[in-house]
């Protein structure tokens, strides 16, 4: 169901969209532009750019993620757990390992790699890794989908609402038209950057069959990355189910979902032909939709999201037995979801909370991405996880922004248009079953909610450049500080995880980086327990150890050289076949390591204030982090507050600590 939303303004702008709206090239720019950024002879800005080589060119040629040996995945196993365990743990785990090696993990192998041969049009890990996601009953908020938090437009009087509101939407909408056409440059990670500016290579490749693309560019070093995950970018919502959900995109939907005080408003904002929308008319339809929300009541039906997948799957299909079908499918196929937020945070705590879940009821979280902004016209993204990983999610925040700041199609003295096309609020059918479910839902994400703990922490003596300055890894200090107060805070090194992405291969997903080593163990001992026992020069060297060895977990992590998605996907052959599970699955130790106390992920953008996400078991802390060139900055989540202020302090601490070992201080 659905009412109209009709516009206060009179005619007088008709002339403006007759001779406007579906004409090529009507936003003004000012200066030559790259073709990188859109074309050297292109002034349609219906789209971010127009790239030489197509979109999708190096897909059908990139290399196909590998499935390590199983002996050096048991070896990669075992020297994760070593730092973890006693002796008489390690000696069981150990025997259950070899034992899965030489025995039924050895038949399952080679099942993996026979069942690898026969799908080569994907990866080992893409359809596990699907299913995992989609398979689990926890509600999404707080446990599955991050927050990333954009900075503000550099010029201030772009960062009202409606106007961010509207510059963000239209340069989003460009993003998908580039995407669509196949004008989007490939994603590619170039050794030599020139390269990238080069019209030699980019003609060159663009004329190689796709078969061999990929080839061609790794003759110059160049290497391109999977983009498969970008078609589930736009008009894709998660669609609850029974025991495991679906993932659902429509190709001709064009639409905008916008979403203020818990209601819902669509209207088109491309034309069949992918022409945008004008702006005015945009900005028009934002401050429609804000006067009218605001004079109804807060209405709660997205509450639904937050619950858990089966409870909110059986809801839903009593939401279509109430004739709400349309409604839901609207909201499913939309281009993206759009928050016009009522309030505005105070400082970055309450923007975290307001990015990561906000109240709940102007979010519609099954979305493959929500473009949030706040009354004060702070932007932000929160999306879905199962679809894809932040590779896709970070460009597409890059482009966003770059492009929404630096050819904004909407000045700040821009008046809406006059005359718009009226757009549809849905309207829904609750009935008392529905109503009262959603109330429930309501408590259950107030009480989850008001127990996570936010923080967020700058640490000012050194950044980037220093660590580098000192032949370091940044990441690997960082981390390594991170071990270091885990250790302060708990007596002992707990399991730790960082995200790596694999999108150097065909439908490549993630790997994890095992930070707890035998390296920051020394490293971590002769820092607290052995305090005053080693030289400056020997501590450095540790650190040195500890950071060559980060390298080293980097780089095999992202070659596919990690264990955990190799071990993962031979335990779900053992789960499909409804086998009884090996004993490396059902040692302690495996649930133990799996345990993430420490999450992390790093984010690193010009686009990009922050990012977080919730904890992923009860006790254990959600870390998104960044290195900066001068400081170093994170946003920690955790459900145990005195847990999480303790560990900032330890984190303080072991950062000072290193500093004064790098910089030749005895410790005190």
């Amino acid at each position: 169901m659905r009412r109209r939303v009709r516009p206060q303004w009179g005619a007088a702008a008709a002339l403006l969209r007759a001779t406007a709206t579906g004409r090529r090239g009507y936003w003004r720019t000012v200066g030559r532009q790259t073709e990188d950024m859109i074309s050297e002879h292109d002034t349609d800005h219906h789209f971010v750019h127009r790239s030489t080589i197509p979109t999708m060119h190096f897909q059908p040629s990139l290399p196909r993620l590998p499935i390590p040996k199983l002996e050096d995945t048991i070896n990669r196993y075992l020297t994760a757990q070593k730092p973890l365990l006693n002796d008489e743990e390690y000696r069981n785990t150990a025997r259950f390992a070899r034992e899965f090696e030489k025995g039924v993990g050895k038949n399952l192998h080679r099942d993996l790699l026979e069942h690898d041969r026969l799908n080569k049009h994907t990866s080992y890990i893409s359809g596990p890794w699907y299913d995992m996601y989609l398979s689990a009953r926890e509600p999404i908020v707080l446990n599955y989908n991050p927050f990333i938090a954009l900075n503000p437009d550099p010029k201030p009087g772009y960062n009202s609402q409606i106007v961010r509101a509207t510059n963000l939407v239209v340069s989003a909408l460009k993003f998908l038209n580039s995407l669509k056409n196949d004008y989007l440059r490939p994603d590619i990670y170039y050794v030599n950057p020139k390269w990238s500016q080069s019209k030699m290579f980019k003609n060159f490749i663009r004329l190689l069959p796709p078969s061999v693309s990929w080839y061609g560019a790794y003759l110059v070093n160049a290497y391109p990355l999977d983009m498969s995950q970008y078609k589930s970018l736009f008009n894709s919502s998660r669609i609850p189910n029974l025991n495991k959900d679906t993932l659902f995109t429509s190709e001709f939907a064009r639409h905008l979902l916008v979403m203020r005080n818990g209601h819902f408003y669509v209207f088109e904002v491309l034309d069949p032909f992918g022409n945008i929308l004008h702006p005015s008319e945009i900005q028009a339809h934002l401050t429609q939709i804000i006067h009218d929300a605001d004079r109804l009541p807060e209405f709660g039906l997205s509450y639904l999201t937050t619950e858990d997948r089966n409870t909110w799957a059986t809801i839903r299909q009593l939401l279509v037995q109430n004739g709400n079908e349309e409604s839901l499918k609207r909201i499913d196929s939309a281009v993206f979801c759009l928050c016009l937020d009522g309030t505005s945070p105070q400082n970055e705590i309450e923007l975290s909370h307001f990015m990561l879940h906000g109240y709940g009821f102007n979010r519609w979280f099954d979305k493959s991405f929500s473009l949030i902004i706040t009354r004060d016209g702070t932007a932000g993204i929160n999306f879905e996880h199962s679809w894809g990983d932040g590779v896709a999610v970070l460009r597409f925040i890059n482009e966003v922004y770059r492009d929404s700041t630096q050819h904004p199609a909407l000045v700040p003295e821009s008046s809406p248009a006059l005359f718009v096309t009226s757009c549809d609020k849905l309207e829904f059918n609750l009935g008392r079953t529905v109503t009262s479910a959603i109330s429930a839902a309501r408590m259950k994400f107030d009480e989850k909610k008001k127990n996570l703990s936010f923080r967020t922490f700058r640490f000012q003596k050194f950044g980037r450049k220093f660590v580098v300055s000192q032949k370091m890894s940044p990441d690997a200090v960082f981390q390594l500080a991170s071990q270091m107060s885990a250790y302060r805070l708990y007596g002992q090194l707990v399991p730790s995880y960082e995200a790596c992405s694999t999108a150097a291969f065909k439908h490549g997903r993630t790997e994890t980086i095992r930070p707890t080593s035998l390296y920051t163990k020394k490293c971590t001992d002769a820092f607290i327990e052995k305090r005053g026992q080693h030289s400056i020069e020997e501590l450095r060297n540790m650190i040195d150890a500890c950071s060559k060895y980060h390298r080293r977990l980097q780089l095999e992590a992202t070659l596919g050289q990690g264990f955990d998605r190799h071990l993962f996907a031979l335990k779900y052959l053992v789960q499909c076949r409804g086998a009884n599970m090996p004993d490396i699955y059902t040692d302690p130790a495996y649930k133990k390591i799996n345990h993430i106390i420490i999450s992390t992920s790093t984010l690193n953008s010009p686009a990009i204030n922050y990012g977080g996400f919730g904890p992923v078991v009860p006790n254990g802390f959600g870390l998104g982090y960044n290195v900066f060139d001068t400081w170093i900055g994170c946003s920690i989540t955790s459900y145990l507050d005195e847990n999480l202020k303790e560990f900032l302090q330890c984190l303080e601490r072991s950062l000072n600590d290193i500093f004064d070992v790098l910089e030749g201080r005895a410790l005190t």
